[in-house]
């Protein structure tokens, strides 16, 4: 009965729709073996990324302290160029891998940054967006190297840099306390 429904499982996982992002994307696999996402993964990971990350500035510009206000700031902005450009370049065939709204996993990560404790909100905030954009470094640098869409490669490439500079920032958010 066990390995009827590991069965019944993994092959729910794989008749999965286009909406749905590939288990090896999903789980981090693809990301700790360096295998480029699809383009399907790759739209629906940049826009999640992007969208999380808007919602937590968001947050951040209310409640953080005046460096986590500043780096906010610059996070909702370039964001939201990001997600314009991206759904402005999104393959037609793949528009509808745009998601709509955050997933349980990313809304779950914003739900706990609004109910942090004042004394841990700069902690959960910092850390959040040092994972967040060690992620899209990883996804944007594969995608670059073995993406599936020209004009997608080219952007990925294109805007490392942003991210990468991203990165340091909230790496070194809170050092100078």
């Amino acid at each position: 009965m066990r390995k009827l429904l590991t069965l019944a499982a993994v092959a729910l996982l794989l008749s999965t729709t286009a909406f749905a992002q590939s288990v090896g994307e999903k789980t981090g696999v693809n990301s700790a073996l360096g295998i480029s996402p699809t383009t399907a993964d790759f739209v629906k990971e940049v826009a999640m990324s992007d969208m999380t990350e808007i919602a937590a500035a968001k947050i951040g510009q209310e409640r953080g302290n005046a460096e986590e206000k500043a780096f906010s700031a610059q996070m909702i902005a370039d964001h939201t160029k990001t997600s314009e450009e991206l759904k402005a370049m999104v393959p037609a065939d793949a528009k509808a891998a745009i998601p709509a709204a955050l997933d349980s996993s990313s809304q779950s990560k914003i739900d706990k940054l609004k109910n942090a404790k004042p004394d841990d909100f700069s902690s959960e905030f910092d850390s959040m967006h040092v994972s967040a954009h060690k992620d899209a470094v990883s996804l944007f640098e594969r995608y670059a190297k073995g993406g599936e869409d020209a004009k997608l490669k080219g952007w990925s490439d294109k805007t490392l840099p942003a991210l990468k500079h991203h990165l340091e920032m909230a790496q070194n958010l809170g050092k100078k306390k």
